[in-house]
């Protein structure tokens, strides 16, 4: 008996192994070889390495002026040095003037209209209703509060540096804040420079801003390295505080295409500033302090995909330096002043007014920043828009420069401005081009 049953435990073994062989062969990776001791492991990869913070979060830079470098490279550059000379020799509306002539010049070439009469030539070749391009109600206060700045870019519309010295006064800063709480529709509140934190006016117009619309979304428009000069080492904790909307300009992720743009040493200046932004919890998720950055291209061509491109921002500074935010906006670079004359010493402005041109979008134009914005220059002249208050472009006059054009002591409320028409002139395609720059 014993032994008739380790007969059946032999055979029931048997055919077990023999349906498990033939299971196996169905197996595509039951192949390991039966000489183990020749399997060798291979090491696991090693992680990225992480981002050396502390290499870029740069503390001793506290209180240490950008101011001498960028006075001492603009003592050199020759392009500086030709517009200083022509604003002596041909002042400020003249130089405007001229500028515009150029613009106009290159359009004419091309056969092309005025840019009021483009958008209604393309609005009749499409299926959408024709727009007048009448103001709406506006939903931004934007406040140029001066033109001081630590830095001199090459492709700054208000042609900003640390010569430049006019600020926007208390007085005029308190009727700006007066128009602010009387204008119900207006949202949001978009402080700009220069380097806007550089002005005298700026806490005081923030505080007031906030104490005033509680809710309103304040913008500070940072250059970043403005967080390192003297007497702005809390300038994070203010605006913190105050729940300021940080929007930063970063047009490049490497150092080489920012200092060429921007002027020496302010790439690590402004990684180093981010990280601060960033300890302070400024864009972190769920913090609700907003960090957004602004890109704007080196030279005459289009910004990349805004999308794609934020993508790319948020890969490279995160791996490289640690750094997050919420929002990547593109910019494309407006035909005008310092960027206006690098075209025209390159002789690419015919070929940059083409390739707006050549770009325009109709899509862009109900969301044109002149629509819904109003913006006031450091003296209370008022304007459609930071590029017309630097071409002299004021509401409700129709003269450049005007002395005596509207201020911001002759009106209460913007609302009052609804009636006003836009004015448009040929730099206005830099806002179409693309997917626009608004």
């Amino acid at each position: 008996m014993l032994r008739s049953n380790n007969i059946l435990r032999k055979l029931r073994r048997h055919l077990q192994y023999t349906q498990l062989r033939y299971f196996a062969d169905k197996l595509p990776d039951y192949k390991t070889t039966v000489n183990v001791a020749d399997i060798k492991l291979s090491k696991p990869p090693r992680p990225p390495p992480s981002p050396k913070i502390s290499k870029w979060r740069r503390k001793d830079l506290h209180g240490q002026t950008l101011i001498s470098s960028t006075l001492a490279e603009m003592e050199v550059d020759e392009d500086f040095k030709r517009t200083l000379n022509d604003l002596k020799t041909m002042g400020k509306k003249k130089m405007t003037m001229e500028e515009r002539k150029n613009r106009r010049r290159a359009l004419d070439e091309m056969g092309v209209p005025s840019f009021k009469d483009f958008v209604s030539e393309s609005f009749s070749r499409s299926s959408s209703p024709p727009d007048p391009l009448n103001r709406h109600p506006t939903q931004i206060l934007q406040l140029n509060v001066g033109l001081y700045c630590n830095q001199a870019c090459g492709h700054c519309h208000v042609e900003s540096s640390p010569r430049r010295k006019e600020m926007m006064s208390l007085e005029t800063a308190d009727h700006c804040l007066e128009i602010l709480e009387n204008s119900k529709n207006v949202n949001t509140l978009d402080i700009t420079g220069g380097a806007p934190e550089l002005q005298s006016s700026f806490r005081y117009i923030v505080e007031e801003a906030r104490r005033l619309r509680p809710d309103i979304d304040i913008i500070d428009r940072c250059n970043l390295t403005v967080v390192h000069e003297p007497g702005q080492e809390d300038l994070i904790d203010f605006l913190k505080e105050h729940k300021v909307h940080v929007i930063a300009s970063l047009p490049c992720y490497s150092s080489k295409n920012v200092n060429q743009q921007r002027g020496s040493g302010v790439f690590d200046r402004s990684i180093s500033a981010l990280l601060a932004l960033n300890e302070a919890g400024y864009g972190v998720e769920g913090s609700g302090l907003v960090l957004d950055l602004v890109y704007n291209p080196l030279g005459a061509f289009l910004p990349p995909p805004q999308e794609a491109l934020e993508d790319k921002y948020h890969s490279e500074l995160q791996e490289n330096f640690g750094i997050t935010f919420n929002n990547l906006y593109t910019m494309t670079n407006m035909p005008v002043k310092r960027f206006a004359d690098f075209l025209h010493r390159r002789s690419e402005l015919s070929s940059y007014m083409e390739l707006l041109v050549r770009n325009f979008n109709l899509d862009t134009v109900d969301n044109l920043m002149c629509r819904n914005t109003v913006s006031v220059g450091w003296d209370g002249k008022i304007y459609d828009c930071d590029f017309n208050n630097q071409l002299g472009f004021a509401v409700g006059s129709e003269k450049v420069f005007d002395e005596n054009a509207k201020n911001v002591e002759d009106v209460k409320s913007l609302d009052e401005l609804i009636e006003d028409s836009i004015k448009f002139d040929n730099h206005c395609y830099g806002c179409t081009a693309g997917m626009g720059s608004s």
